[in-house]
């Protein structure tokens, strides 16, 4: 909880340039770094020692962050955006199109395996994507279009159930999911706190967090 990192966008003559920056806490003083050009929206492991950039990850040093490394070949013609990861070292990836399918890999003796496809209960509808899986892996929240007319994302989540499978997707309520897109969601790393993104006006994307009870709130009983 030391580390606040963010994309920003900067006007410079009217060429916008995009930079990945870090609010970093040391010393009980925040300061403001900034890390490189943008080259993607970074994730992280949950122990805080992998950044994710889709295909791409750097891992933490002594000295900070290293060069880019790739997750493998079996990775490199999935157009990935976003890549989140479990306690076990699972990681959840979607891909950029409109029939998107998202995958899981498991690492093994320091290897990500081949990704294998989520079953039919997560990848339903168009547009799956910016999945979070959760650190013990007993849930994934994402985003996709079900049953809607409209170009729009709603949030969905499925729980691990006694069996190792997945159920049935769960759409959030009206608290979370409106009219326009609601997506790319999160959880903090203390489980207190859901954080989204939703689309105000064509030209504009705001964060919203609510209390994370609303995911046990979804979990079925029994």
């Amino acid at each position: 909880m030391d580390e606040i990192y963010f994309l920003r966008e900067i006007d410079l003559d009217t060429k916008p340039k995009q930079e990945l920056v870090v609010f970093e806490n040391k010393n009980n003083r925040w300061q403001e770094r900034v890390v490189s050009p943008r080259v993607g929206t970074p994730t992280f492991s949950t122990d805080g020692k992998q950044m994710f950039f889709g295909r791409s990850y750097k891992e933490r040093t002594k000295t900070g962050w290293s060069d880019f490394k790739r997750l493998g070949p079996d990775f490199e013609d999935i157009r990935i955006m976003r890549v989140t990861a479990s306690d076990n070292a699972t990681i959840v990836i979607d891909e950029a199109q409109e029939n998107s399918t998202l995958r899981y890999s498991k690492l093994v003796n320091g290897v990500w395996q081949a990704p294998k496809p989520l079953p039919k209960v997560i990848n339903t509808g168009k547009y799956n994507a910016h999945p979070f899986i959760a650190p013990d892996e007993s849930y994934i929240i994402w985003d996709g279009q079900r049953n809607s007319p409209k170009r729009n994302a709603d949030l969905f989540i499925s729980f691990k159930q006694s069996d190792g499978s997945w159920g049935e997707a769960i759409k959030f309520g009206d608290e979370i999911n409106t009219d326009g897109a609601d997506f790319a969601a999160s959880v903090t790393p203390d489980g207190k706190y859901l954080f989204f993104n939703r689309t105000i006006s064509p030209d504009n994307v705001d964060t919203y967090w609510v209390d994370a009870k609303v995911i046990e709130n979804l979990r079925p009983k029994g």
